[in-house]
């Protein structure tokens, strides 16, 4: 992208704090989830999912690809539905089978999108190691990593 740099932060332009990222990721409807396939090709697919806790949580059929790719390598990345101030996490998918969790996670769902839709197991839950961020109307001057220990 021209002119793209570190920015200092000032009115405008510069980084943007965790807590940006933070509203759009609980705020988004769908999430696309990125993983690898055994032979290298990546996989991409919605998902409803929750920002919970600093982390994403989503379910997942057993059989499905994605299930399997994650089993056989939990690496992701996950994006927010919304392509005008686009949030991007990396992380690696942790497999959940804590009843309370899935339980937990089931109830917040619910709510969320106004469904009985109940989480499947496996449920995955997605720390962000890394993450990018874009804010609209300042493509050169708001793009914006943030890393987590870990």
């Amino acid at each position: 992208m021209p002119g793209y740099g570190v920015q200092p932060a000032t009115e405008g332009t510069g980084l943007l704090p965790w807590s940006w990222a933070e509203e759009r990721l609980a705020a988004a409807h769908e999430y696309w989830v990125a993983t690898v396939r055994p032979d290298g090709r990546p996989h991409l697919m919605p998902v409803w999912a929750m920002w919970h806790e600093g982390a994403l949580w989503f379910s997942s059929t057993p059989g499905s690809r994605k299930t399997r790719n994650l089993r056989a390598d939990s690496h992701c990345s996950v994006s927010i539905d919304n392509g005008t101030e686009p949030v991007v996490i990396e992380g690696v998918a942790e497999e959940i089978s804590d009843p309370a969790a899935i339980g937990r996670i089931t109830a917040l769902e619910k709510r969320k999108y106004s469904t009985e839709y109940a989480a499947e197991q496996p449920l995955f839950r997605v720390a962000p190691a890394r993450a990018f961020g874009i804010a609209e109307g300042d493509p050169t001057g708001s793009p914006t990593r943030w890393t987590f220990p870990g």
